[in-house]
């Protein structure tokens, strides 16, 4: 038996998501005709690769769907500016949970319940403006031409062994507060004690890990050979195929950060927004994101084609604060 973060909902519950997505359905083709004049919606998104499911929105619905990809470390930044200025383009936003509750808080979004949503876990309905649809989780990768299977970790603190001194990449957990949020992630949901994942911790800097800008390029080392092993994410595997790489059956959770979308509250396009928010929570849209992009998504039955995933325990994580983020961000700066 494995954790499945896709889980049900209540009896009650689960009637009134159908009372919403009865009422929803009725008001459906007024909102795709209102949508198709609006003529287009622009999406903010820090995920990548995912021109494939704007391509098939445009395509189905008739509505011209723009997407302008922004990095994590620039997102917030980006979108406040904008939003202060009067001055916001996009529709639609999507970002890590952390994120989205800062623009929540600073009312850059809207209330929008999606009737697509509803066959979700109860979990993923943060509230009435944001909408959690994947986990954007970490896993150790290895290079399979250079570690057999039987080599790579078991368990986290295999890290630590020093076979694999010099030869691990990962984000800077100085600086990368998707890392940080990784490792107290671990502290909270997987070690028995403090000490025990504090010891794990010391060990993992005590084997000099390479340190990256980044997610990004954690697979480019691992590829080469470079580097054995990424703290990194299972989805490379796919989008940087035919690399030799393969992911870790470790026995502990895999851990990651919820995803959230949401409608702004200055959309230009609200309708075409809201018909979008229902096509990106579809099947559809939530198959091609596991298939094409290898993301972890919580729509019930899909998984992204990497072998071995449909049974991993994923567990989504905290948001940390910011000051506890520049806290640990600073504890292990000395650490490592």
């Amino acid at each position: 038996m494995h954790y499945n973060p896709k889980g049900g909902v209540t009896m009650k519950k689960l009637m009134m998501l159908l009372l919403i997505v009865l009422m929803a359905l009725s008001a459906y083709p007024a909102l795709a005709e209102s949508a198709k004049e609006e003529g287009k919606v622009a999406f903010y998104a820090n995920i990548t690769a995912i021109q494939p499911i704007m391509q098939e929105f445009t395509k189905v619905k008739g509505v011209k769907g723009e997407y302008t990809r922004i990095s994590t470390s620039k997102f917030l930044a980006t979108v406040l500016t904008e939003h202060q200025a009067g001055k916001l383009m996009a529709d639609v936003l999507q970002a890590p949970l952390p994120i989205m509750e800062l623009l929540k808080e600073k009312g850059v979004l809207a209330a929008y319940q999606s009737p697509a949503a509803a066959s979700y876990p109860a979990w993923t309905r943060k509230d009435d403006k944001i909408q959690i649809f994947g986990i954007e989780y970490v896993a150790l990768i290895y290079n399979k031409e250079l570690v057999k299977p039987e080599d790579a970790p078991k368990r986290y603190e295999d890290l630590t062994d020093p076979k694999w001194r010099e030869k691990i990449v990962m984000a800077n957990p100085a600086a990368h507060a998707t890392t940080i949020s990784w490792l107290i992630g671990l502290k909270e949901n997987v070690f028995p004690s403090e000490a025990a994942w504090m010891k794990f911790v010391k060990g993992l800097a005590a084997n000099k890990p390479m340190f990256v800008r980044s997610f990004g390029p954690t697979p480019a080392p691992v590829e080469s050979g470079e580097k054995l092993i990424g703290i990194s994410m299972p989805k490379y595997i796919i989008t940087k195929a035919p690399a030799p790489l393969d992911w870790a059956r470790v026995e502990q959770p895999l851990l990651g950060t919820p995803r959230g979308i949401s409608v702004t509250a200055t959309a230009r396009h609200p309708n075409a927004a809201k018909l979008f928010v229902d096509y990106w929570l579809s099947r559809d849209a939530m198959k091609m994101l596991a298939d094409k992009v290898g993301e972890y998504v919580l729509h019930p039955g899909v998984y992204p084609p990497i072998d071995g995933i449909d049974q991993a325990k994923v567990l989504p994580i905290r948001v940390l604060s910011d000051d506890e983020i520049r806290y640990w961000g600073g504890e292990f700066k000395k650490i490592f």
